[in-house]
């Protein structure tokens, strides 16, 4: 679940989150933490998002951070 993501992955994933919403502060990421409900919440608010967006949002964002992540992590097929 992307709600774990977040939480176990934050501080990989926060200075990604800077990078995709640029409108957020590093207070604002401070203060989210980590904490997939408070990180919606400040992406509604800064950018006028629905809570359905903002969730979607930040799921679409896990999702891509983790399938590169495993990318790069996957060992090279053998030959």
């Amino acid at each position: 679940m992307n709600k774990d993501i977040v939480e176990g992955k934050w501080k990989q994933i926060r200075g990604e989150a800077k990078a995709w919403w640029g409108k957020l502060t590093d207070d604002d990421l401070d203060r989210a933490a980590g904490k997939f409900e408070v990180l919606a919440g400040l992406l509604q608010e800064k950018y006028g998002y629905t809570r359905e967006r903002a969730a979607d949002e930040i799921d679409k964002r896990v999702t891509e951070f983790e399938t590169n992540l495993n990318r790069k992590t996957a060992p090279a097929p053998v030959k």
